[in-house]
């Protein structure tokens, strides 16, 4: 792999030494000799693998100190400084090996004159070039962390969905044991009874394994079946037990995780003794976005510990479908719960922003506005030169070129500014300033 990179390497800078060379030959050269076209080439070369070799030590110093995710701003200021300093040295080292080893000028007239102006050009056109090299190493980290975050963003899903699945495969056993367990009582107690018992409950199940695979479900469709659900436990408790529904017209339209109810009302009977004398009363009612399950507390004693699987199913599902909690109340006369009603259907990936999900956003969001700078950059890196060639090769005596170049680098300076937080930053106080008085 590293030495494959290599090549990639020495044939780029052959390429670029190949082009500039040919370039400068064809339009610079008078004599136009094969002797000619080699020291082109030599010369172009020179500064290919100079400049590349000087940039790039700089690139990889810089990369080892400073992450471009982690400390973007701080490797952009080092980037900048480094940058210019490497990259001037280089010219001049170039540029006297070019003109005064090479072309024999006179060394008093290196930083004036015709040297002077080409010293200050080949400054620009290496800080663009490098300026885009940076950009292209920003992007691409930029690139590798956004498909970091969407890797690790898949596993969290996939995961809740695995939790989600696994809870829900917990109703069918579930209600299947309790209900059996309901059955086998009802065989010794009253077979009549146990008969209609099994006909109702083959129609509740139905609704069981229509449902179960469902996240959500209207509170209609959950008190409809309750109801069927209550007229099953009246069949074997008849006086013993109470149901009373106050749910509002509102409230049958929004919704609920599937069987909460039916859990819900297990827990009640299972958990409290009924008596004719000493009825189990149990009221299901609407308030203030939440569907209340009540019941007069009469707790019998455990022969063993519960499994607890209801409720604690409930408060699972609704933690990864909502931010908002399942309440639990007990006192000495009632135990009560509070599921929350949801105002429209969610799904486990979406309904709950992680601090996963929401620190990906904000990053993806970031590189958005990290890309349109660094375009932005690139564009004016690409299109610069070549207005400041057309300009020097079609009317040097009228350099033009100065006020597309410095009104397009006014407006990418305020979008840099803007991009990196100053201009953000003194917003913010401001708004902050605002609200403090207000307050």
């Amino acid at each position: 792999m590293e030495s494959y990179s290599l090549r990639k390497r020495i044939t780029v800078l052959l390429s670029i030494s190949f082009a500039t060379g040919l370039f400068f030959f064809t339009f610079f050269t008078n004599d136009k000799s094969p002797q000619n076209l080699l020291i082109s080439f030599l010369v172009a070369f020179l500064y290919s693998s100079v400049f590349a070799f000087g940039n790039g030590l700089v690139n990889d110093y810089l990369n080892s100190r400073y992450s471009w995710i982690e400390d973007t701003r701080t490797r952009i200021i080092w980037g900048i400084i480094g940058t210019v300093f490497v990259n001037v040295i280089l010219v001049f080292v170039c540029n006297y090996i070019n003109f005064i080893l090479l072309q024999k000028r006179d060394p008093a007239n290196f930083f004036t004159g015709n040297m002077g102006f080409v010293n200050w050009l080949i400054v620009n056109i290496a800080l663009l070039v490098s300026a885009i090299l940076h950009a292209k190493g920003f992007i691409e980290e930029w690139k590798k962390s956004t498909r970091k975050e969407v890797v690790e963003q898949k596993l969290i899903a996939k995961s809740a969905n695995a939790q989600f699945e696994s809870l829900k495969n917990q109703l069918d056993p579930h209600f299947l044991f309790n209900s059996l367990n309901v059955l086998s009582s009802l065989i010794d107690e009253n077979p009549e009874q146990a008969q209609r018992f099994m006909a109702s409950m083959s129609k509740i199940y139905r609704y069981v394994l229509e449902q179960k695979d469902k996240e959500l479900v209207t509170v209609e469709e959950e008190i409809e079946f309750a109801k069927t659900y209550c007229n099953l436990l009246k069949t074997r408790f008849e006086d013993s037990v109470g149901f009373a529904f106050d749910v509002s017209d509102d409230a049958l339209k929004q919704f609920v995780v599937p069987l909460s109810l039916q859990l819900l009302l297990e827990n009640c009977i299972k958990h409290n003794f009924a008596t004719s004398t000493k009825p189990l009363h149990i009221k299901i009612y609407s308030e203030n976005g939440f569907l209340f399950i009540e019941n007069n507390l009469q707790q019998r004693e455990q022969v063993k510990e519960s499994a607890g699987i209801g409720l604690s199913n409930i408060v699972q599902r609704y933690s990864l479908l909502t931010k908002q909690n399942v309440f639990i109340e007990k006192s000495v006369e009632f135990f009560k719960v509070k599921i929350p009603m949801l105002t429209q259907k969610f799904t486990a990936m979406n309904a709950q922003p992680t601090p996963e999900s929401v620190a990906y956003q904000k990053a993806a969001k970031r590189v958005e506005e990290l890309k349109g700078f660094y375009s932005n950059l690139i564009s004016y890196a690409i299109v610069i030169p070549f207005l400041i060639f057309i300009n020097l090769y079609t009317s040097p005596q009228y350099l033009w070129f100065i006020w597309p170049m410095l009104g397009w680098g006014f407006g990418l300076s305020m979008h840099a500014l803007k991009t990196y937080g100053i201009g953000k930053n003194w917003e913010e106080k401001q708004i902050q300033k605002i609200l403090d008085k207000q307050n």
